[in-house]
């Protein structure tokens, strides 16, 4: 007998295949748009596999490869709008440990299978039911062992590069040029609340509004390093700012320690080496694996200090970087709260670009109700987003009379007194 649940759930299946069908939706609507994925189920198999099956509204090819260090599958798919249950891949079931989805890139969807032990993907395939015209993609996963398992993630053809997004061509306008940059996204959610909010989404919103307020002012050029929710990894993120000759590089980030919820307050972080402390080499290197959760392994390592004049390039952008950290918590700190020790240092890939001040602000907590409150809050993100607006202004305003390498230098003396 059907719980109340799984009858309310039956019901909304139901009437979410007749949308998608022929006298729910005209042929020219259906074949115009992407495929929608409205359940996943996930089921054992004879003979130790496992299944993960999508219900969609109409066929998507696919491709699958292994991937090793964490053990991973990962599916590659054509744009995929993902309405599915916000608990769907949490749960561990069979081989499978978890899993994600989300877009991967424009055009281009993925899912990332954590793999609870070695397995392979011995079918990727689509079918269509016949009683209800439901497309279901069904990927089956086989256990095997470690040598052969490490086999097939070498003989896997690596998944194409990301497509990389032009630098803005020169318009002769000497405005400074900020780069707002939203943590995560896509494939990769980030922290995740108890309330099932997802980080990717809190820094989105708080960037957009950062971004629109410099914009507002007029003092600035303002670049967003995503304008949706789409992943863009580590590596990307910094190339955009370096090849758009940025002059200030701003990461948005929401951290989360379920062990602790009564931790709360930013942290404004800046690169180096040597973290400032255990605490800050943990989230560096959590941070530092979003590429892998997504399915896309990157061993790009800190630019190579070939000469004096890059060493002297890299120190006089770390001590820019930390004049603006400095700057920025003597806002914040009026408006917010900030944690015991609000300026940090740790190895963020981010936060890795030689010629480029950059710092990550980890806003608070979304293990933290008083913090979650707060960062979903529109006042609180208005206030916020003016103070550090503030502190953009205070940091190009105090830089008018200094020098550095590049355009920026010139920039940097346009920018107005800061209004009373």
């Amino acid at each position: 007998m059907l719980t109340r649940a799984r009858l309310i759930r039956s019901c909304c299946l139901a009437l979410a295949l007749v949308a998608m069908s022929p006298a729910g939706a005209q042929d020219g609507d259906r074949s115009r748009g992407g495929a929608v994925a409205i359940a996943a189920d996930v089921s054992g198999a004879p003979g130790g596999s496992t299944k993960l099956t999508l219900t969609l509204s109409k066929p998507v090819e696919a491709r699958a490869f292994v991937m090793e260090r964490p053990d991973r599958a990962v599916i590659d798919l054509a744009e995929v709008n993902f309405q599915l249950d916000p608990e769907s891949g949490r749960r561990r079931e069979g081989l499978i440990q978890s899993f994600r989805y989300g877009l991967f890139a424009p055009g281009r969807s993925r899912i990332v299978i954590d793999l609870a032990s070695p397995a392979t993907v011995v079918r990727a395939e689509t079918v269509t039911r016949p009683r209800d015209g439901a497309v279901l993609f069904t990927i089956e996963l086989q256990r095997t062992d470690r040598e052969a398992f490490r086999k097939a993630a070498v003989a896997s053809d690596p998944a194409p590069s990301q497509a990389k997004s032009a630098a803005p061509t020169d318009t002769g306008d000497l405005r400074p040029l900020i780069v707002v940059d939203a943590g995560h996204g896509g494939i990769d959610p980030g922290a995740i609340a108890a309330t099932g909010v997802f980080e990717k989404d809190i820094v989105f919103g708080f960037a957009q509004a950062l971004g629109k307020r410099l914009e507002a002012a007029g003092r600035y050029r303002v670049r967003m390093s995503r304008d949706r929710d789409v992943f863009v990894p580590l590596g990307e993120r910094v190339r955009i700012a370096r090849e758009a000759k940025a002059d200030l590089f701003v990461s948005i980030h929401a951290d989360s320690i379920s062990a602790a919820p009564q931790v709360r307050g930013a942290t404004i972080y800046t690169g180096s080496e040597r973290a400032t402390d255990a605490e800050s080499a943990r989230l560096a290197d959590r941070e530092n694996k979003a590429d892998a959760a997504a399915g896309t392994d990157s061993s790009e390592a800190p630019a190579d200090i070939a000469d004096i004049l890059q060493e002297l390039t890299l120190r006089e952008t770390r001590g820019f970087s930390s004049s603006f950290a400095r700057t920025l918590m003597g806002q914040l700190g009026p408006v917010m709260e900030m944690s015991p020790k609000p300026h940090r240092e740790a190895g963020f890939r981010v936060l890795r670009s030689p010629d480029v001040p950059s710092v990550l602000v980890e806003l608070g907590y979304l293990s933290s109700k008083r913090d979650l409150d707060l960062l979903q809050s529109e006042e609180w993100r208005e206030t916020v987003t003016g103070s550090m607006a503030k502190a953009i202004d205070l940091f190009f305003t105090n830089r008018a009379s200094l020098t550095r390498p590049g355009p920026s230098a010139r920039k940097a003396a346009s920018i107005a007194p800061v209004s009373p």
